[in-house]
């Protein structure tokens, strides 16, 4: 049986209602933050401590985006009224078919060869929960 992320995360609500639906682009990456600390003693025998739960993260760059695509990714992230960079969350449109509520966990860069091209490089969301699906 395949497992995702949505398996293992709880249901969430959005600090700000809103669904982020541009699509990932290029390679996408989750990570998880597993959260403990493994102590070793002088025999090399283990001690793992588990300080919370899981964190998990997901992660890709946009190479290029329209203008009005980054527009509405640079207001999302910097308007106090919605994400306020990395302080609220909101829901994803995620790579895999499912909606989450994420917050940014990266701060952002534009960079492009025309204010009509940019790219955001290093994005980087975590993921705090999930819309279920209907």
């Amino acid at each position: 049986m395949a497992s995702e992320v949505y398996d293992k995360v709880d249901v969430a609500t959005a600090d700000y209602d809103y669904t982020l639906s541009i699509n990932a682009q290029g390679n996408v990456t989750e990570d998880i933050d597993d959260n403990q600390v493994v102590n070793r003693g002088m025999d090399n025998s283990r001690e793992v401590v588990t300080v919370a739960p899981p964190i998990y993260y997901v992660s890709w760059a946009w190479a290029q985006l329209s203008s009005t695509d980054s527009g509405t990714i640079y207001d999302l992230y910097f308007d106090d009224d919605k994400a306020k960079r990395k302080a609220r969350s909101f829901k994803w449109s995620g790579h895999d078919g499912h909606t989450y509520v994420v917050a940014f966990a990266s701060t952002l860069t534009r960079k492009g060869n025309s204010v009509n091209r940019w790219g955001l490089p290093g994005i980087k969301l975590e993921i705090l929960g999930k819309i279920l699906d209907a």
